[in-house]
Parts: C-alpha cells; structure tokens; sequence
C-alpha cells in the first residue's frame, strides 16, 4: 500500500496543481451556462420532483411511517455522488494523459481531484437537502423529519463513502488504461447497482432472502446509516459505524494496492 507519509507528502506538493484541475473541471462544467453553479442546488430538487411524481404518484411508491421525499431525497444525493464521482474517476488517468506523458506527476491524483470535484457539487447539494427537510415542519409530504444531535453523526457517513469512492475510483482507473471497455461495462453495472439499491423504494418489498443479500451493497449500508438519523432521528450503531468505516477503508486500500502495483505500465498503455 501506498506510504500515508508519502502521500501526505505528494498531496501537499501537488495541492496547487489538484486546485486547478478542480477549477478547470468546474470551468468546462459551467461554461456558457446562464446558471452556472446553481444548477448544483437546482439538480437535485428537479430530479427529486420528477422521482418523486413518478415513484410516488405514478407508481405509489412509500416508505410507511416516513417523509418519502426526504427519502428519496437522501437516496438521489448520495448514490449519484458515488456514481459521477467514480465515472468522473475511472477515465481521468486516460483523460490526463499528455501530463502524464510530459512531467512526472503522481498519478492518483488524478482520480482523487475527480472525487473531490465531484464532493464540492455533493455538498452544495446538502443546502437544497437540508432545506426539503426543514419544510417538511411545514406540511411537505406526510410526515415530519427532525433536527437532532446525531445530524453531527453524518460527516463521518460521508466522509467513509467518500474513501470507499476513492477506492472504487483508484480501481476502475487502472483497469480502464488497460481494457477500455470498462468504461462501458461500468455505466451497466452502476444501472444495475442503482436498481439493487433502495434508493427510491423500501427494502421491505424485496424477498427475504433479498434483504439479507441487500446488506453486502455498500451504498445500501451508506444510505441506511444516513437515513436511520434524518428519518427515525436513531444513531446507527456503533457496529454499523464501524463497518461503514472498514467499507471505507477495505476499499481504499484495495484501489490503493492494485493502483500502486500497475501505474509505473500505464505509460506503455495510454
């Protein structure tokens, strides 16, 4: 595994160059838009609302006992952070690669600037998140969602499914300088991990033996233990918090081990 010392390191190094991929990132996102950054807050609540016509009104969609747009809410912001920061990830070696050719720079900061640019977009999202659960005191949807203490629980939640991102994003971008269907195959298995993963239903309607398998999904774990504290107010427990912790840090490490053992051939390959 990569020395934390020398990542530390190569991070403090490289801080001005990871800022100005970011800031490029953001320039070619928002360029020629009349809107700009507030399609960051703007997103969110129209895809909320069309989800939230469909699931609810079309398809009568719920969740008994809670607010279901705050629900899906939850659901929507989370999982698309995972899935547009780790495609963002996965082709940004392959995307850098005349810098890789010209200077030495070290290569995962190329995918770690994709998840952290994506992060910025994540937290701008949280204000519009916040808001939704804030008006539910005023008659939005069925149910009422409380402020409570163990909101100061849901950086930690974040932060660990950010690590489990960086992970996912660190793997995915080394295997796609070496086998560029990957991009493809991946953009299937993340339609097919939304779908197995109760974003916008209650996993009470799976089977049985659904529910037990839904347990070994990360973003399912990320979202209950995020959920269990806007919805119930319930601090998840301090076993679940552990386990959102070694998701994180079991799947950093591995994107770390593989990246690390197969970066000095991307040369050869890109």
């Amino acid at each position: 595994m990569i020395k934390v010392k020398a990542i530390l390191g190569n991070f403090k190094r490289y801080w001005f160059l990871m800022t100005q991929l970011i800031s490029r990132d953001f320039k070619v996102k928002y360029k020629r838009s009349v809107l700009g950054i507030l399609w960051s807050l703007l997103n969110p609540i129209l895809t909320m609302a069309v989800m939230a016509i469909v699931f609810s009104q079309m398809f009568r969609f719920k969740v008994e006992g809670v607010n279901y747009i705050v629900y899906l809410m939850t659901g929507i912001i989370m999982f698309n952070y995972f899935s547009a920061a780790s495609n963002a990830g996965m082709t940004s070696v392959v995307e850098n690669f005349t810098l890789i050719n010209k200077v030495y720079i070290p290569k995962y900061i190329f995918p770690v600037a994709k998840c952290l640019f994506v992060g910025i977009d994540f937290l701008l999202t949280l204000i519009p998140w916040l808001a939704i659960i804030g008006l539910s005191y005023f008659g939005l949807g069925q149910y009422t969602c409380h402020f409570n203490i163990y909101f100061l629980i849901l950086p930690y939640i974040f932060f660990c499914m950010f690590l489990f991102t960086v992970g996912m994003s660190l793997l995915l971008s080394c295997l796609s300088v070496f086998l560029r269907d990957v991009w493809h195959i991946y953009g299937i298995v993340l339609t097919l991990w939304n779908y197995l993963t109760p974003v916008f239903y209650s996993i009470e309607i799976l089977p049985t033996k659904l529910q037990t398998l839904m347990h070994f999904n990360p973003m399912y774990q990320f979202l209950t233990a995020a959920r269990s504290i806007v919805l119930y107010a319930q601090r998840p427990s301090f076993t679940t918090l552990g386990i959102l912790g070694l998701i994180g840090v079991g799947m950093l490490a591995i994107g770390s081990l593989v990246f690390r053992k197969k970066q000095d051939k991307f040369i050869y390959y890109i």
